[in-house]
């Protein structure tokens, strides 16, 4: 059993920000910025791709609430939502999660940078996706 299981079965503690029949979101003992919060569907799934569509669903309608309550709760200048999917992109539980991370300043202890690559034909790109 993965440990966001352990926590939604009690066999964990956590610090409960939100729960319903089908989420629960825990602040993250991490907390890279105040209020850090992980939303993670009670139903185990790995990540996106192995989730269903009542479980995305769901997450949909929670996620935006939650990032409301927090960043003006907590006086957030705004936030970052991120979910990682596989261990290349930095997923560290086989748990779909969602962090809300709230920014105060462009100081904080979070760095999101899109780096400056060699630009793809975007037909070329289209007709891959598309298959």
């Amino acid at each position: 059993m993965c440990i966001f299981c352990k926590i939604i079965e009690g066999e964990l503690p956590s610090s409960k920000v939100y729960e319903d029949e089908h989420i629960v979101a825990i602040l993250d003992i991490a907390q890279v910025t105040y209020g850090h919060t992980l939303v993670i569907p009670k139903k185990h799934c790995s990540d996106i791709l192995d989730a269903d569509e009542e479980t995305m669903i769901h997450i949909a309608k929670v996620l935006p609430k939650l990032t409301n309550q927090i960043v003006c709760n907590c006086k957030a200048c705004g936030s970052h939502i991120i979910s990682n999917q596989g261990a290349i992109s930095g997923q560290t539980v086989d748990h779909l999660h969602f962090h809300i991370i709230p920014r105060y300043s462009e100081d904080d202890a979070i760095i999101v940078k899109f780096n400056e690559t060699e630009k793809p034909e975007l037909s070329e790109v289209l007709k891959t996706i598309q298959g």
